[in-house]
Formats: C-alpha cells, sequence, structure tokens
C-alpha cells in the first residue's frame, strides 16, 4: 500500500529535496506541500495524507500548534517531526502536541525514509540515543504543573509498570521480552494494554508517561 506524505517547511528547497526522494523511494508518494503551519492544517484536512513530515520553526502557525491540530482531528494522520540539533527545545513540545516521532534533517536519506515507514506503520520513532535524552532533559526543567503524580498509573499492574520503565528507557518489544524473561507476544500484549489504559496515542506518549511519573529518572 502507498505511503501519502505531505511535506511541511518554510524552505522551497528542503521541500524539493523531501519531495524527490519520497518520489524516488517505492511506495511512498507525496500528497502535497505546506509551506506554513496553517497550509500544513488546511492540507492534512483536505488531502488525508498518511503521514505528515513537519518542520517546527515557520511563520505564522508554528509546526507544534499545527501538529496539535492536525492529531487533534478524527482518523488524524501520523506526525513525523523532521527537526534540527538546534531546535531540541522545541522536541519535546512537539512530542506532547501529538507527534509519534521525529527525524533530523541531516541524517542520513535511508533513516528518515525509515522513519516515515515506522511512523505510518503506526510505531513511534523512539531512538534511545536520541529521543529519551531530549525528552529526559526537557523533563528536568518541566513547565508550571506539567508533571504527573503516580495516581496516573492508577490501574496498571507491577508488571505493566515494569514494561512501562523500560519502554521509558528506549527498549523494543524484543528487548523488554528479553529484560522480563517473557515471550515477544506477551511483551507486545503488556504494551498494548497500556496504551488502551493510559489513553496513550502511541508509544512515544508512553516515554512520556514514564518520565513525568518518576518511572525513569531524567538524565543528569
Amino acid at each position: 500500500m502507498t505511503i501519502r506524505v505531505l511535506l511541511v517547511d518554510d524552505q522551497p528547497l528542503v521541500r524539493s529535496g523531501l519531495r524527490l526522494l519520497v518520489a524516488d523511494t517505492p511506495g511512498l508518494e507525496a500528497a502535497g506541500e505546506a509551506a506554513t503551519g496553517a497550509e500544513a492544517v488546511a492540507l492534512a484536512a483536505d488531502l488525508r495524507p498518511d503521514v505528515v513530515v513537519m518542520d517546527i520553526r515557520m511563520p505564522g502557525m508554528d509546526g507544534i500548534e499545527a501538529t496539535r491540530l492536525i492529531t487533534s482531528a478524527p482518523e488524524a494522520p501520523r506526525v513525523l517531526i523532521l527537526t534540527t540539533f538546534d531546535e531540541d527545545e522545541h522536541v519535546y513540545g512537539a512530542l506532547r502536541a501529538g507527534a509519534s516521532g521525529f527525524a533530523v534533517k541531516d541524517m542520513a536519506l535511508d533513516d528518515i525514509i525509515s522513519a516515515v515507514r515506522v511512523v505510518a506503520a503506526g510505531d513511534a520513532l523512539i531512538a534511545p540515543g536520541v529521543t529519551r535524552r531530549l525528552i529526559a532533559a526537557f523533563l528536568d526543567r518541566p513547565s508550571p504543573g506539567s508533571r504527573r503524580n503516580s495516581r496516573a498509573l492508577a490501574g496498571i499492574t507491577t508488571r505493566e509498570k515494569e514494561v512501562l520503565t523500560l519502554i521509558g528507557l528506549g527498549r523494543s518489544n524484543s528487548e523488554i521480552a528479553d529484560e522480563l524473561f517473557i515471550t515477544a507476544a506477551t511483551a507486545k500484549s503488556h504494551v498494548a494494554r497500556l496504551l488502551a489504559k493510559l489513553n496513550a496515542r502511541d508509544r512515544v506518549q508512553l516515554v512520556i508517561t514514564a518520565y513525568e511519573t518518576g518511572l525513569v529518572a531524567p538524565s543528569p
């Protein structure tokens, strides 16, 4: 099945490069392009892409607000933030807004395509060496009222807390299975139950919950 991608960036050269990359990749199709957050919101509703590749810094409405509006719609597309390292401070806000992950603009082209496929498949792009570090860094200086206490985990079993902790540490299902001496299928079932119980959109939100509730401590 073809993955339809909406490309959002205020720089024409970046959009052109992404469009060529998508066009040269079997199974991917550029559904449209937007230069502002407002255009992205309108096109996402009109074109109904599978994935929105979203820049953060744009004139007018930024990528974070656009992501929040796009992901709040029924049957919303997945949003993949495409950022640069000097925009790290915005990544946590984008994830909280509903993005399913993020890629870095200077990463290998194959990795960007892989990120699109991962997000389109309904998973979240959790890179232990990048996403986890960023979430930890910005939870270490949260905005007022952003932290949740352990009551948010009411109804979560001890085993599910163990699984959620490992998700927060960036472990994959197979790695969780190995560490807890359970099967990969059982690990996947625990993750599915956590998503349902915590009303989480995807794995990214589970990672955030693990930090916000103190199951995983922010890095020093």
